[in-house]
């Protein structure tokens, strides 16, 4: 009878092949492809925002440069103009009007679309349709549409509901509030794309348990659906405000800031007190007031979403 003797099986440590091994030249390769785009980063980014925050810094108030060093003086004069305040409170104004008319509009426009009726593609094309436009366009468009002697009051006054006609963009009631609907009208389109990828994204098999479960539209969408769309939510706020925080292009086209300063917005005041009052270190000032509000919105989502991406 044959007994089979196993063999012992030596395992050796190979040697660590020299190939695998990466030349000095090779190990430079990636630092070389990024070095141009840090070096343009880092002169035209944060060397501009470095000498943007130096002349927020010293006297320059002519045409003709001032470096005397004034220290915090340019901004401390900054938040006492009455003009600045009124910047800052149209900010919050609009910033509110801007975000949840975009968000509104955009989740239900989604939802619907989301129903994948007949015609849902249509619609969809033609809410994003203004997404292709920018906010000069879209200032020219809807200062025709709000001029009190034209569009929107004609209409009323053919249905004979002149008590609703309004100087949209000459009253300073009426006037950030019809800056807002030109806005949303924009960018409406774009929570909506954000909200309907959101709810593609959602697996009908939770749905469909939940209705077993006796759960009506309402509860699914406030229960499930909605809780799910939270990170989208929270995305289309930073984005949209950030937008909003630094909106310029619409101001300058439908109002310029008027009536009175009833539309004027920070971005307005620095482009003003720099090129036509040629305030230099006041419109620096500005320019890093906004820069820190942006990031006072932005860097906690980026910690928020990197904090994700280590947990994951």
């Amino acid at each position: 009878m044959a007994t089979a003797t196993a063999q012992p099986v030596i395992l050796e440590r190979l040697p660590r092949s020299r190939s695998l091994r990466l030349p000095p030249w090779e190990k430079l390769t990636p630092l070389l492809l990024i070095a141009p785009s840090v070096i343009l980063i880092a002169v035209f980014v944060y060397g501009f925002i470095g000498a943007t925050m130096r002349t927020s810094l010293v006297r320059w108030n002519s045409a003709l440069p001032d470096y005397t060093f004034v220290g915090l003086h340019n901004y401390q004069r900054l938040f006492q103009l009455d003009r600045f305040q009124a910047d800052l409170a149209n900010t919050l104004h609009f910033t509110a009007i801007f975000l949840a008319g975009c968000i509104i509009l955009g989740l239900g426009a989604a939802v619907l679309l989301d129903q994948r009726l007949r015609g849902t593609l249509f619609f969809q094309n033609v809410y994003m349709y203004p997404l292709a436009l920018s906010f000069v366009v879209t200032g020219t468009v809807w200062r025709w549409i709000l001029n009190p002697n034209s569009g929107v009051n004609v209409i009323l006054g053919n249905l004979h509901l002149d008590f609703l006609k309004s100087g949209w963009l000459t009253d300073t009631h009426t006037a950030l509030n019809s800056l807002g609907i030109a806005a949303v009208w924009q960018m409406s389109g774009f929570c909506m794309a954000m909200f309907l990828a959101g709810l593609r994204g959602i697996p009908e098999e939770l749905r469909e348990a939940a209705r077993v479960d006796g759960a009506n539209e309402w509860q699914l969408f406030w229960r499930i659906t909605f809780p799910l769309l939270r990170p989208i939510t929270l995305s289309a706020v930073i984005i949209l405000g950030h937008i909003s925080l630094k909106i310029f292009d619409l101001v300058y086209v439908m109002t310029f800031g008027g009536p009175g300063y009833a539309t004027d917005m920070p971005s307005l005041y620095m482009w003003i007190a720099t090129f036509q009052q040629f305030l230099y270190s006041r419109g620096a000032a500005i320019a890093i007031v906004l820069l820190l509000m942006v990031a006072i919105l932005i860097v906690p989502y980026l910690v928020w979403n990197l904090r994700g991406e280590t947990e994951q």
